[in-house]
């Protein structure tokens, strides 16, 4: 009884561990944007290369000289760390897309004109 009980205590420790860990590691996937433009990013799209665009809760947008930290979403955990990222602007144009890898220099912003 006491060797079933211990095994069920190093079960739940280990499982609560790797817990910890996963949640630990979905916080770290974050980018920053600097909005260099005169106008307010209305929308940030992304996209994996030949896939269709998501696109990011913004609120109510990055306005003119604003930097942001945006944190990916768990659910996009499985999709490549290369993409496509453009911006959507309140006075209708949009930037050109840009390729970014963004699993690195998570701290340099993206910078929208």
């Amino acid at each position: 009884m006491i060797k079933k009980s211990f095994l069920v205590s190093a079960s739940l420790l280990a499982f609560s561990l790797v817990a910890n860990v996963a949640s630990a590691s979905a916080d770290q996937w974050y980018f920053y944007v600097k909005n260099s433009s005169n106008s307010t990013i209305k929308k940030l799209l992304v996209g994996e290369p030949n896939k269709t665009w998501g696109f990011f809760d913004i609120g109510s947008g990055i306005t003119p000289g604003e930097n942001t930290k945006i944190v990916w979403d768990s659910s996009t955990d499985n999709q490549s760390c290369k993409q496509w990222i453009k911006a959507r602007f309140a006075d209708g144009s949009e930037s050109e897309p840009s390729y970014i890898d963004f699993c690195k220099n998570l701290d340099d912003p993206i910078v929208f004109n």
